[in-house]
């Protein structure tokens, strides 16, 4: 087995999964710019501050001959953000990646990992997708994914590169040992918003639409552990070193929460009662968008350990009240 290199190492879904394989004796660095990343998130891996981007910087790491598997999570993922300023987003995530996989392909690197987003489905019309739903996405983030999603396919099919593309849907929850957890600055991800706001740090939240067409009016989503998100990884790095083909494959836990859900499990997780207004809805929120992952159990064997809305929203509190005690504000 060689090492591995995780880009974007030092962020929320990167540090969690860096975590992992440390502790299962994996040999790990990390290329992470920290423009969003937090250098004390990276545990027991060697921190190389860079781009991927930068073809002198990832050639020199790739260049050892001893990385085997590349796990690609550096990225922009503001969806919002990624409407206003779409080049960052194509520039970043999609020209980024284009260089990163030029690199792999010239190096020689066996395996990619690819973090993909559930947002290149668009607005499904069932509200639920799975691998074999039409990909249209409605935002420039989703496009960028997928245009990654497409250049890494076409590589694989063209070169001895195999990879793993995981799609992931709402991720939350942070490390249950309270060592590492989301730092994203100004996160616009609906249950940090919310504990942030409980512990004191945001002054309320809003709810975007109480009119859809779900039982309490509000968005439905599929919310999973980023602990369990994290395993998932690992069994694509098992597949690929075992042999197995290249696939795509979602990561969710087949059900869903509403806006109003969450915010009642935090208020009453936190004993604070949340102060919550309601806004107009958002241009391009699917009502419901919910993981068919029954591929990712099968393939990998991968068993969910964390399906269940308290015990996410305990762990992403408890995180934030880590962070308030720290003097992160």
């Amino acid at each position: 087995m060689g090492r591995i290199l995780v880009t974007g190492g030092a962020g929320y879904i990167g540090s969690h999964v860096v975590r992992q394989l440390v502790e299962r004796g994996e040999t790990v660095v990390v290329l992470d710019n920290l423009s969003t990343g937090f250098r004390d998130a990276v545990i027991g891996a060697e921190l190389v501050v860079g781009d991927i981007g930068d073809r002198v910087a990832v050639d020199a790491l790739l260049g050892t001959g001893d990385i085997d598997t590349v796990m690609h999570f550096a990225a922009h993922t503001v969806v919002p953000e990624s409407v206003s300023n779409p080049l960052k987003y194509y520039g970043n995530n999609t020209c980024g990646t284009r260089s990163l996989l030029a690199a792999c392909a010239e190096a020689g690197v066996a395996h990619v990992v690819f973090s993909s987003t559930a947002a290149v489905y668009g607005m499904p019309s069932s509200g639920v997708a799975d691998e074999d739903t039409p990909t249209l996405p409605i935002n420039p983030y989703g496009w960028s994914k997928l245009m990654s999603e497409t250049m890494l396919r076409d590589l694989s099919a063209a070169t001895p590169l195999r990879h793993v593309v995981l799609r992931y849907f709402n991720v939350a929850g942070c490390d249950p040992g309270g060592r590492i957890g989301q730092n994203t600055p100004n996160a616009t991800l609906l249950i940090k918003v919310a504990c942030e706001h409980a512990v004191g740090k945001r002054p309320g939240l809003a709810i975007f639409g109480t009119d859809y067409d779900t039982p309490d009016g509000t968005c439905i989503r599929d919310y999973i552990h980023v602990e369990d998100l994290a395993a998932a990884h690992l069994g694509a790095l098992d597949h690929l070193r075992g042999g197995g083909a290249s696939t795509t494959l979602n990561c969710g836990y087949g059900h869903g929460y509403s806006v109003r859900e969450v915010l009642e499990a935090v208020q009453r997780i936190s004993g604070t009662r949340l102060d919550v207004r309601e806004e107009p809805r958002r241009a391009g929120d699917p009502p419901a968008l919910i993981a068919r992952s029954e591929k990712l159990a099968k393939i990998f064997g991968w068993t969910p350990r964390h399906d269940d809305l308290d015990v996410i929203v305990s762990t992403a509190l408890a995180w934030e009240r880590t962070l308030l005690a720290r003097g992160v504000r």
